[in-house]
């Protein structure tokens, strides 16, 4: 039984590696200003996740009154924010999509939202709760809460913060699940070409 099972893994690896050199192929027959979108499309995610980081740590500065140790706060949500999301992108979009497992459009469009809705919109905004209220609390910048109901203050204290990043993070989500629905109309294109070095008949 564990012989079959690795057999029909083996089975299945091949055969998406197989599926993923096929679109490959076609892809790169594309020409260079379309192929920008499926090669860079995590990248554009990752960058508007470094800026909604940038941003979600500069209001939590503002409230806990933080004017110290600036960059420290700054460069991790900056590069933490971009690297998860642009990963994310990768595995959750990119790979599926050129291995034909994500293969319908509203499935595409709805998978770039929720990438970039978790991970390019409320995962840069959640870190900064640790980053930014922790050196708040090694330089001592506010009086933080020590006892009692440390949940409580800190939704208090993210509401504001929360409020103002709306914006921001619809518009990620908004411009992942477009980037969706053009890469699945490129990928769709794409498909339709002829096997590089075959002519049709």
């Amino acid at each position: 039984m564990q012989l079959k099972t690795e057999n029909h893994k083996s089975n299945t690896i091949k055969e998406n590696l197989t599926i993923f050199d096929v679109i490959t192929r076609k892809i790169n027959q594309l020409p260079q200003a379309e192929r920008n979108l499926p090669e860079q499309g995590s990248a554009y995610v990752g960058f508007n996740a470094a800026l909604c980081g940038l941003i979600a740590n500069s209001l939590f500065q503002c409230v806990l009154n933080m004017a110290q140790a600036l960059i420290a706060a700054d460069l991790p949500m900056a590069v933490i924010p971009f690297l998860t999301t642009n990963t994310a992108y990768k595995s959750f979009v990119n790979f599926p999509s050129n291995t034909g497992d994500l293969n319908c459009e509203t499935c595409t469009i709805t998978e770039n939202g929720l990438v970039g809705l978790a991970f390019g919109g409320l995962y840069p905004v959640f870190l900064s709760i640790p980053v930014t209220g922790g050196l708040a609390a090694w330089y001592e910048s506010t009086l933080l809460l020590e006892k009692g109901n440390i949940l409580s203050y800190w939704i208090q204290v993210s509401k504001p913060v929360f409020r103002k990043m709306l914006f921001l993070i619809v518009f990620q989500t908004v411009f992942a699940a477009y980037l969706g629905f053009k890469q699945y109309k490129l990928l769709t294109k794409a498909l339709q070409l002829p096997e590089p070095g075959r002519e049709i008949n």
